[in-house]
């Protein structure tokens, strides 16, 4: 079995940052939203696309000056605030099944923000963007890369998600598909609507993921052994 993990909201407590500055953004457009209400609809997808569904919502162009100082922004801010998700540098180091990550973050990126978090090294080098793909969430693409990248068939793989799209391009991947909603961004209605996209559970933090990964006969190390 091959465990594969998104990583904004699952393995590193990027979406609050994230979607903050998304929504101060949208304010700052015309279009006030909360951080809350910008994770709901954008969460997972990749910030192409993001783009281009804010555009459409606006009603006109965002100019490149614009974005790219939204974008130096939030790497300013990922840069003095990232943290792990908690417990997620442990659970790595317990699991012993092959596992890879497959963000909708683009390459050099999320490279950098896990390296930030000092998560980098214990990937390397099942590492996989939607940057590498045709397509990006909810589509498979990225899913099934990774899993020709790692040699694992579809139906072997399980997924760790947080969004909706991710969970949706999981599931169209033909892979089993868990939810997670230990980010700091998650509100109350994430896990009904990642449960209503396909996860087949909802895992609230990573010592539940440990023990959810147990039960499904992957290898754990002894926490003593961590």
């Amino acid at each position: 079995m091959l465990i594969i993990f998104d990583c904004d909201g699952v393995l590193i407590d990027s979406e609050i940052i994230a979607c903050s500055a998304g929504a101060e953004m949208m304010t700052r457009l015309g279009h006030a939203m909360t951080m809350h209400e910008f994770a709901s609809r954008f969460t997972g997808i990749p910030s192409a696309d993001t783009w281009t569904l804010i555009e459409a919502e606006i009603g006109r162009a965002i100019p490149e000056a614009v974005r790219e100082a939204e974008l130096q922004r939030t790497r300013d801010r990922f840069a003095a605030e990232l943290q792990p998700i908690a417990g997620a540098q442990n659970m790595l180091r317990r699991l012993q099944s092959d596992k890879c990550v497959a963000s909708s973050t683009g390459l050099v990126a999320l490279r950098r923000n896990l390296g930030l978090v000092g998560l980098l090294d214990l990937f390397e080098p099942g590492i996989f963007s939607a940057s590498q793909v045709a397509r990006g969430k909810p589509a498979p693409d990225v899913f099934l890369y990774a899993a020709s990248q790692m040699g694992t068939d579809p139906e072997s793989c399980l997924v760790l998600e947080d969004s909706v799209a991710g969970v949706t391009a999981a599931r169209r991947a033909g892979m089993r598909v868990a939810g997670f909603t230990g980010g700091s961004h998650a509100d109350p209605t994430l896990p009904r609507r990642l449960r209503t996209a396909g996860a087949e559970t909802i895992l609230a933090k990573h010592e539940d993921v440990l023990d959810f990964l147990a039960g499904e006969g992957a290898t754990i190390a002894p926490a003593a052994a961590a």
